[in-house]
């Protein structure tokens, strides 16, 4: 009986990430890249070089309070979950910026990932918690 209640769950969780994976190729468009021909490693440069912007947006400096910290989602995985998260304070990041900067990672990788027919374990990524030590805030 547990085994297929662990089937069932587990079939759920698959269904769910299948739908995930479609409804985010629909929105999807494909990277631009200046008009030449692009590669998957060119288009997986482009959102490397995307992340390395939002990096440089999110500062971790000059939060006392652990209320000042928060966490950005990067990416999408072809299951539609987060990549990975990027912790920042809220004092002194541009937050609107960077959230648009998140967001454009994100449709540059479901683009990707619809174009190069990527398929990812369907885990669900959590935020990590967040606190601020020494005046910066970090992942605890």
């Amino acid at each position: 009986m547990v085994r297929l209640i662990g089937i069932v769950v587990v079939s759920i969780a698959l269904a769910s990430c299948m739908k995930n994976s479609t409804t985010a190729a629909n929105d999807a468009t494909p990277p631009s890249n200046s008009g030449s021909a692009s590669t998957q490693e060119s288009d997986w440069g482009q959102i490397e070089k995307l992340e390395g912007d939002a990096k440089a947006l999110a500062k971790v400096d000059g939060c006392t309070a652990s209320a000042d910290c928060a966490t950005g989602a990067i990416g999408r995985k072809a299951c539609g979950s987060p990549r990975d998260f990027l912790v920042y304070c809220k004092k002194t990041t541009d937050v609107a910026a960077l959230n648009a900067k998140l967001e454009e990672i994100v449709k540059a990788e479901t683009a990707y990932n619809t174009k190069y027919q990527v398929v990812s374990t369907c885990e669900l990524r959590v935020a990590p918690d967040v606190e601020a030590v020494g005046g910066s805030c970090r992942a605890k």
